[in-house]
């Protein structure tokens, strides 16, 4: 199994895991990209964005789970992140079934 790591900022780790949460339909709405970038900078967007498109889910994986430990995230934080998740998902309106699914799953990852 191959080590994961990144040299990623806390900024660019919520960005990555942002992206991906919007992305678990196979779409990132404008509605969705516009929420992201209301929580951290373009810079960090961009510089992840880049990286995401490249990585298969077994990495995207890996690289939240490494971050979430390497920069040592407590409960609390972890629940604002799933809050944030969640506010994204709603950002078009609607929570579809892939985002549903994808919500449970990933919570369960992270929590």
């Amino acid at each position: 199994m191959e080590n994961i790591t990144t040299d990623w900022t806390r900024e660019e780790f919520k960005a990555y895991l942002l992206s991906y949460a919007a992305k678990s339909n196979f779409f990132e709405s404008p509605e969705e990209s516009e929420m992201i970038l209301a929580l951290v900078s373009t810079d960090a967007y961009i510089r992840v964005h880049r990286e995401l498109e490249n990585d298969n889910d077994y990495q995207s994986i890996q690289k939240i789970l490494h971050n979430i430990d390497k920069f040592e995230y407590s409960k609390d934080e972890i629940h604002k992140l799933v809050e944030d998740i969640q506010k994204l998902f709603l950002a078009d309106g609607e929570i579809d079934l892939l985002e549903s699914n994808f919500f449970l799953a990933l919570k369960r990852l992270i929590d």
